[in-house]
């Protein structure tokens, strides 16, 4: 059955279900404040732009539960079929350009040692089917990262992978069928069957889903917002092939390869709602700690900062509500990459709207 369906929000997960769902044959409507589908870097659209787009089920069990990882490691393989289906879509498309699948390094400096030793216990936790990380000797890693500062300690994470939010948002409008966009219309409120917009009005559909994030206060009044922030560099001649986490005793920052000589740097998360521009003390950490691992980019260019807020719940852990007429998913926190295909699919299982 074919249906009308609503959906209040057009970040990750609301442009990955217009896309699935209007190519499933259903009549979709999509509500967003942002003007339009490009990315943005005022800190205001939707927060998957501001994002490395890493996929790292397991290396996120340094901070989240199983259900996490589990969930990730669906992710994976998911993303890769959306990579496939997007380049197909488009052609003479190439999936590479939205995907990448390479494993992931963890790297630590000698006097971090303990510190990635806590992490690595963490992570000996792990669920069936994730890898465990396996140790680099020196010679080996040098040979998967030639640029990388000799004499790091270092892990290989087999089966991780990135994708790339800068090509893969604007693929997912652009290559959704018949979809209405109502880009610049805020979304106050959902409820089975109704969205009503900010200035009153109220739309009627068959099926509504609520993936506004922070967007979706105060009708989730538990909702609360963390703070990114992403440096991106301009390295040419600087070889990266896999996104690095660096372990820190204060300091998770990663280091992640995009097309066309860039490359960005951030931190996981900071417990602030502040969408002010990133600050010279987080500038100088950052990229220091970057350089301190990648010493050729020393000569990188900085392209320009970003900072946006993820939105979170309580417990950090994601939460799916449905009852009839409405679906709503939020509080991916800083998993929103990693986690927004495989509560997709649960969603669409749940609603009997799956392929």
């Amino acid at each position: 059955m074919l249906l009308r369906i609503g959906i209040a929000g057009a970040g990750v997960l609301g442009r990955l279900l217009a896309w699935q769902l209007s190519h499933a044959g259903h009549a979709v409507e999509v509500f967003d404040p942002a003007p339009g589908p490009e990315p943005r870097g005022d800190g205001l659209g939707p927060a998957g732009f501001t994002a490395a787009g890493m996929l790292s089920p397991l290396a996120e069990l340094d901070a989240a539960g199983p259900e996490v990882a589990t969930l990730g490691l669906r992710s994976v393989t998911l993303w890769a079929e959306v990579a496939q289906r997007l380049a197909a879509l488009e052609g003479a498309g190439d999936a590479a350009r939205y995907f990448r699948q390479r494993g992931s390094l963890m790297l630590a400096h000698g006097p971090d040692l303990g510190a990635a030793q806590r992490v690595l216990a963490r992570l000996s936790t792990a669920p069936a089917g994730l890898p465990e990380p396996r140790r680099l000797t020196r010679p080996t890693l040098l040979d998967l990262e030639p640029a990388l500062l000799p004499g790091l300690h270092a892990w290989f994470l087999d089966g991780e992978g990135q994708v790339m939010p800068q090509a893969v948002l604007p693929a997912l409008c652009a290559l959704a069928r018949e979809v209405r966009w109502h880009w610049g219309r805020s979304v106050a409120s959902t409820a089975p069957g109704t969205i009503t917009l900010d200035d009153g009005a109220a739309h009627g559909f068959d099926l509504v889903f609520d993936v506004r994030g922070l967007g979706a206060r105060p009708q989730v009044a538990t909702l609360r917002g963390v703070r990114g922030e992403v440096i991106w560099l301009h390295a040419p001649g600087v070889p990266l092939l896999r996104p690095l986490r660096l372990l820190h005793a204060r300091h998770r920052v990663y280091i992640v390869p995009r097309p066309d000589d860039r490359i960005v740097i951030g931190a996981s998360e900071i417990e602030s709602e502040d969408r002010s521009p990133v600050s010279l003390r987080s500038a100088v950490e950052l990229m220091a700690a970057a350089h301190s691992v990648l010493p050729a980019l020393a000569e990188a260019r900085i392209l320009h900062m970003e900072t946006n807020l993820r939105p979170a719940l309580p417990d950090n852990a994601p939460r799916l509500d449905i009852e009839p007429g409405r679906v709503a998913i939020n509080g991916l926190f800083r998993h929103g990459w990693l986690l927004a295909p495989a509560l997709v699919e649960q969603a669409l299982q749940h609603t009997a709207l799956s392929s």
